[in-house]
This record gives structure tokens, C-alpha cells and sequence, in this order.
């Protein structure tokens, strides 16, 4: 999730509003690992049931429409023929989501291990509370309060 996220970063996550609607499209959650529910993994959402979604040369289509996605990053310039680069097309099953890095190129997601069940998401990021640069042993100030988006 870099940058949206930087590691060392600390967050607040609402556990409640899944109570009352489904993860929507663009929400960064939280959620049990589909391989090993001991894990949570945070990913944004880009599909949900019913959608069908395709991966074109890095390039993220929803139901045959290119999206805008000016928060993903992509390091390697180079077109992979494997999922990484290249997916789908995939019809979302009811009940369940099809969650993205932002760091394309460096993100273990849905692309590798499929798709998250509604009932495995516990929460929506909501804000950073606490940033620290391990590399720097400082405090990230200037991340502290920030909306997660």
C-alpha cells in the first residue's frame, strides 16, 4: 500500500460500518488473509460481487472501463505475462471482493490468491494515529491525523 500507507505507519481502522453496508469501491480495508485467517492483510477495494474485472499491461478495467487510479504506483516498467501485469477477466461472486496494493508491482493480492469473503472484512481504515521512520528513528509528524485514501 506504499504510499498511502508507509510502513510504520499506525492506524484506526471502523469496525462497525460493515454493519450497516458492504465495502465499496475505493474503501481500504482490513481483513482476515484468505490463506491464513491468523492474518490481516489492509488492500483497497476494486470489485465487488457481480463485477467483472480485467488487468491490461498494469492497466485496471471494471465491467470493460478503464478506472482512473492515480493512487497506484508502478516501479517496474516492464509488462509481465503473468497475473501480476496481465489478469482476467474475472466475474466477482456474491458475498465476496477482489482487493488491490496501491504498489502494484510489489503487492501479494487478489491476483495471486483470489478473492475475500464479506465476512472475513473487520474493519475501513480510517485515519493514521502514529508514524514512525524506523529507517530514520524519527517521528513521521507530518502523517499523524491523516485521512486514509
Amino acid at each position: 500500500m506504499i504510499h498511502t500507507l508507509e510502513i510504520g505507519d499506525h492506524i484506526i481502522a471502523n469496525k462497525f460500518v460493515y454493519r450497516f453496508r458492504k465495502p465499496q469501491l475505493g474503501d481500504i480495508i482490513i481483513f482476515q488473509f484468505p490463506k491464513d485467517p491468523k492474518k490481516e492483510f489492509i488492500k483497497r477495494v476494486v470489485a465487488a460481487g457481480g463485477d467483472t474485472i480485467e488487468i491490461r499491461n498494469k492497466k485496471l478495467f471494471l465491467n470493460d472501463k478503464e478506472v482512473d487510479e492515480d493512487f497506484t504506483i508502478h516501479n517496474d516498467l516492464n509488462i509481465e505475462d503473468g497475473a501480476r501485469d496481465n489478469f482476467g477477466p474475472v466475474t466477482v461472486p456474491d458475498n465476496a471482493i477482489i482487493v488491490l496494493g496501491d504498489n502494484r508491482d510489489q503487492s501479494y493480492d487478489s491476483r495471486f490468491w483470489g478473492f475475500v469473503n464479506i465476512s472475513a472484512v473487520q474493519g475501513k481504515a480510517q485515519s493514521i494515529y502514529w508514524s514512525w521512520d524506523n529507517e530514520n528513528t524519527t517521528v513521521r509528524w507530518d502523517r499523524i491525523g491523516q485521512l486514509v485514501k
